[in-house]
């Protein structure tokens, strides 16, 4: 029997289908892999044909599925299973829990796509043991989550940690959700290409800002101030001990990690920076988180 792991990003989807038994989120008894894109005209559907192909692959290689688990992105409201709000992909109040019940028949869990990823890091990743930290993600957007004796903590209704969505430049650029100055407006992977122009990948930026072009430079250096503004303030009002990067854009490594540091240090004047690392699970945090959940779902957890 299987279980279907999927993680809904705003251009990528990645799913694993993962034996049961196996340990829940490892690499062991990962029967297979896939991604494709998100569909931007239809993305409710689009999710459900990607769950429901998913469920029929299974089926195909002898272990049909016997639950899953959907990250989400934007605003989600776990305990309801409903999908509130995404920017990126403009849905609206979707009952995903339900419509992915009907479809696929078997247990469904769903999670914010950043806590599903940090409840993976706190599981098997970079926060293994570290009890309470911050979770963030550099994607399409920025979102964060905040993890507390190892579980991510959701908030009232699901709208902690939209990192992304603080203010970090009063009166700046436009954001998706309707205010300007967003630190994703300047820091996601997105903003980075976007504000450098061309069509350069956010990857190329950082690459050639280390090779000393003006532009690139000065798109990521601003970049890293945002971030470093948005992370200080987490850091004031939170006091984590540490915070992992993750998200497409963590895959800059030292280019990222080094200068956010020492950034964030210059902000923390008062007190010790808390660590930041990198994530051990890469792309694949929310995949691998979704997995657990997925087992949760079985066990009716």
């Amino acid at each position: 029997m299987t279980l279907i792991g999927l993680d809904v990003g705003g251009t990528t989807m990645k799913a694993a289908l993962v034996g049961e038994g196996a340990p829940a989120g490892g690499d062991a008894g990962v029967l297979a892999s896939e991604s494709r894109p998100t569909d931007r005209a239809d993305p409710v559907g689009g999710v459900l044909d990607f769950a429901a192909h998913l469920a029929a692959r299974a089926a195909s290689l002898g272990s049909p599925a016997r639950a899953a688990g959907i990250a989400l992105p934007g605003i989600v409201d776990e305990a309801a299973g409903t999908a509130v709000h995404s920017a990126n992909l403009g849905w609206r109040d979707v009952p995903f829990l339900r419509l992915a019940r009907e479809r696929l028949g078997v247990p469904v869990a769903i999670g914010h796509d950043v806590r599903t990823g940090g409840l993976a890091e706190a599981v098997l990743g970079a926060g293994r043991d570290a009890g309470d930290f911050v979770f963030m993600a550099i994607g399409t957007g920025i979102a964060a989550a905040l993890v507390l004796n190892g579980a991510p903590y959701p908030g009232t209704v699901g709208w902690s940690g939209e990192i992304g969505h603080v203010v970090v430049r009063p009166g700046g650029e436009p954001c998706a959700c309707g205010n300007r100055g967003c630190l994703e407006t300047y820091a996601s992977a997105s903003a980075v290409s976007r504000r450098h122009g061309g069509g350069v990948p956010a990857e190329e930026v950082i690459a050639r800002a280390g090779r000393g072009e003006e532009r690139a430079g000065r798109v990521w250096s601003e970049a890293l101030d945002c971030l470093a503004d948005g992370l200080a303030a987490a850091t004031l009002l939170l006091d984590p001990g540490l915070v992992v990067m993750g998200g497409g854009l963590a895959r800059a490594g030292d280019a990222l990690l080094a200068p956010l540091e020492s950034r964030l240090a210059a902000r923390l004047t008062f007190r010790t920076p808390p660590r930041v690392l990198r994530t051990r699970l890469d792309d694949q945090a929310a995949v691998k988180g979704a997995t657990i959940l997925a087992q949760r779902a079985l066990n009716g957890g």
